[in-house]
């Protein structure tokens, strides 16, 4: 995977790709070994659980809305224009709790197998939420239990 010259063009993925992955839409921007980007639409109610993602640095910069996110065990609120760092190892969680669309642009270093799990998750019939975990920890992204109430 070596990166390629060129635009990917204002709403379009690489190759035209747009993938359904736990409610949100996401469309891949950029692909090559040591990096990944996509642009990421979360619908208002939609989340991605806390996880850790072992052997990536992750980030997110914020379009439009406001995203709450659990990093490390603390509570955080991102807003348009923000950059969200997430350090390989750190446990995190996104969440749109508001009633307004998200938009954001996500990138990880290095690619690992990421690209190949957005694939895996997009193509299940279902998504149900313990069969995406145990797919997502064959891909070195580490979901965690349910808080305990």
């Amino acid at each position: 995977m070596t990166l390629t010259a060129g635009i990917t063009k204002a709403g379009t993925g690489i190759e035209g790709i747009s993938w359904n992955i736990l409610g949100q839409t996401y469309v891949p921007k950029t692909l090559c070994e040591s990096s990944f980007s996509w642009h990421a639409t979360f619908p208002p109610g939609t989340f991605v659980p806390p996880h850790i993602h072992p052997t990536q640095d992750e980030f997110i910069y914020l379009f439009e809305g406001r995203l709450d996110l659990m990093l490390d065990g603390k509570d955080f609120i991102a807003t348009a224009g923000d950059v969200i760092r997430l350090p390989m190892g750190l446990p995190h969680g996104i969440f749109n709790k508001q009633d307004q669309t998200v938009k954001c642009f996500f990138w990880v270093s290095p690619t690992r197998k990421l690209y190949d799990l957005f694939w895996a998750i997009h193509s299940m019939k279902e998504q149900k939420p313990e069969e995406v975990v145990a797919l997502s920890a064959r891909h070195e992204v580490m979901f965690l239990p349910p808080p305990a109430e």
